[in-house]
C-alpha cells in the first residue's frame, strides 16, 4: 500500500472518531441512528416478538361525531387490528352527538367501525352525558351493537372482569354503588377494570371529580381495581397509579381539547387517538396510538390484588 493511501485511511479514521466524539459530547445521535429511529416508527403497529397476551382490547370515547376526526381514528383502529387482533372494544360514552339520536347510528357507529364489526369485534358501551339527552339513553341501551346489559353491567373475558357504569348525574346512584360493591366483592378475576364516561382524575377541561374520588376510590382500593377508563375530556391522559389504580382518559376519539398535566400524570396529549391494552398474567401493557398509526405513549400496570 502506498504512503498516500495509508495517510488517507489514517486521516479518514481520525475524522470518523472525531465526529463521533463530538456528537457524543453534544448529545446528538449519528445520522445512521437518527435514520433508524425514524424508520422504527413505521413498525409501531407490528406485533412484537414476545409472549402472546392472554387478552388484547382497546378503548376510545367521545366518538360519535360522524366527522373526519372520528373516521380517522376508526381507520387507525382498523389498521391496528390488521396486525394485532382484538375482539373487545370499550366505548366509554358520548357515542352519538349531539343528543344521542339513535337514528344517527349508521353514520357514527356502523359505518366507521364496519371493518371491525365484520371481523367480530364487540363494542361494549356506556352512556355519556350527550347520550341521555334522548329518552334518557334507553334506545342506546337496547341497541344490540353496544352490547349493554343495562345502564350498568359486568362481563368477563378471562382473566379480566369489566364493570360498566352510568356516571351521569341522573343515575340511580344508591342502587348502582351497592351493585358495584357486590359485584367487585364476589369477583375472582385477577384483573378488574371499571369504565364510565366521566373522569375521576383529570388534567383536562373538566378536572377532577371530588364526588367520584369520594365514591369510587375507596371501592377501587378495597377490591383491587387496577384500571379505570373514561372519556368526557376530549384528550388522552394516563395517570401514574393512585392508591393502586391507573386512570385512563381516552376521550379523543372524535375531537380534541387542550389538556394540562398534574402531579400524578404519566402522559397527557391533545391528540386524536385510542388506547390499546395487552393483558398478561402479571401486567397490562398500554399503548396510545394516533391517527398517524404511531405509538405516542407506552405504560405498564403491574398486577395487584385487594
Amino acid at each position: 500500500m502506498s504512503f498516500k493511501r495509508r495517510q488517507f485511511l489514517f486521516l479518514s479514521t481520525l475524522s470518523f472518531f472525531g465526529v463521533a466524539l463530538w456528537n457524543k459530547i453534544h448529545g446528538r445521535e449519528s445520522p445512521t441512528q437518527e435514520k433508524s429511529a425514524i424508520a422504527s416508527g413505521a413498525d409501531d403497529l407490528k406485533p412484537k416478538p414476545s409472549t402472546k397476551p392472554l387478552l388484547r382490547f382497546i378503548s376510545v370515547a367521545d366518538t360519535g361525531t360522524g366527522d373526519r376526526g372520528q373516521y380517522a381514528v376508526a381507520e387507525a383502529m382498523t389498521a391496528y387490528h390488521r396486525q394485532n387482533k382484538f375482539n373487545v372494544a370499550i366505548l366509554a360514552g358520548d357515542n352519538i352527538y349531539n343528543n344521542g339520536e339513535i337514528e344517527k347510528i349508521q353514520a357514527v357507529f356502523e359505518r366507521p367501525y364496519q371493518p371491525l364489526l365484520k371481523q367480530g369485534v364487540k363494542f361494549y358501551a356506556c352512556l355519556g352525558n350527550h347520550d341521555i339527552r334522548t329518552a334518557n339513553g334507553d334506545p342506546q341501551v337496547r341497541y344490540p351493537g353496544f352490547n349493554m346489559q343495562g345502564r350498568f353491567y359486568t362481563f368477563r373475558r378471562d382473566p379480566v372482569q369489566f364493570f360498566a357504569l352510568d356516571t351521569n348525574s341522573n343515575a340511580d346512584w344508591d342502587t348502582q354503588l351497592a351493585w358495584l360493591e357486590k359485584e367487585l366483592s364476589r369477583s375472582d378475576a385477577p384483573w378488574k377494570i371499571v369504565f364510565g364516561h366521566h373522569p375521576v382524575y383529570s388534567s383536562g377541561h373538566y378536572g377532577n371529580s371530588q364526588s367520584f374520588i369520594k365514591q369510587f376510590t375507596p371501592l377501587f382500593q378495597k377490591y383491587g381495581v387496577q384500571l379505570y377508563i373514561n372519556g368526557h375530556d376530549h384528550n388522552y391522559e394516563r395517570s401514574r397509579p393512585i392508591n393502586g389504580t391507573t386512570y385512563m382518559i381516552t376521550g379523543a376519539g372524535g375531537g380534541t381539547r387542550p389538556v394540562n398535566r398534574s402531579e400524578w400524570t404519566a402522559l397527557s396529549a391533545s391528540k386524536l387517538s385510542f388506547a390499546t391494552y395487552e393483558v398478561y398474567a402479571d401486567r397490562i401493557e398500554i399503548s396510545a396510538i394516533g391517527t398517524d398509526n404511531r405509538v405516542f405513549d407506552k405504560g405498564s400496570i403491574k398486577l395487584r390484588s385487594a
